[in-house]
């Protein structure tokens, strides 16, 4: 094969239509748009216009509650520190931070502002864990393999009724 054999498959290209060459070609004139207006125009942006009826996102009720208070937590599986440990990218035997976690790639750093410790998985090593929260679970299991570990934020207490 030659370069000057190179083709495009049989239908791959879509020629453009040539708009506003005659009223024969049958989109002269205005080129399919109509007669003036803004829709004729360039750059038209008229997205959740109704021809001034009432649009639908302010027909219909608004719903929900957000809590601009939220904390969000990374989450952080035993098998993945168990896994980090072993490839060297953490060393077992100094206290891990959320810091060093974060350094190691462990967690992905978008909006989440801590990092939650989750059981799934195991691990077999006696360590150190500083991080924002923990699932009894997770707790369980470190301490289970003869590690600790400190949970810097302070669980909501339960109200007294």
């Amino acid at each position: 094969m030659k370069f000057n054999e190179l083709r495009d498959n049989p239908g791959a290209h879509l020629k453009s239509k040539r708009l506003g060459r005659g009223i024969g070609s049958g989109k002269g004139k205005t080129s399919g748009k109509g007669v003036k207006g803004q829709k004729a125009r360039e750059g038209v942006a008229l997205n959740g216009f109704e021809g001034g009826q009432l649009p639908i996102y302010r027909r219909l009720p608004k719903r929900g509650f957000v809590n601009v208070f939220r904390i969000s937590y990374a989450p952080l599986n035993l098998g993945t520190l168990e896994r980090a440990f072993a490839a060297g990218r953490l060393d077992a035997t100094v206290p891990v931070d959320e810091a060093m976690i974060r350094a190691a790639g462990l967690v992905r750093s978008g909006k989440a502002t801590g990092i939650r410790l989750l059981a799934k998985g195991e691990i077999t090593r006696a360590v150190t864990i500083a991080v924002s929260g923990a699932s009894a679970a997770a707790i369980a299991a470190v301490e289970q393999a003869g590690g600790v570990v400190h949970t810097t934020r302070a669980k909501a207490e339960p109200a007294a009724a």
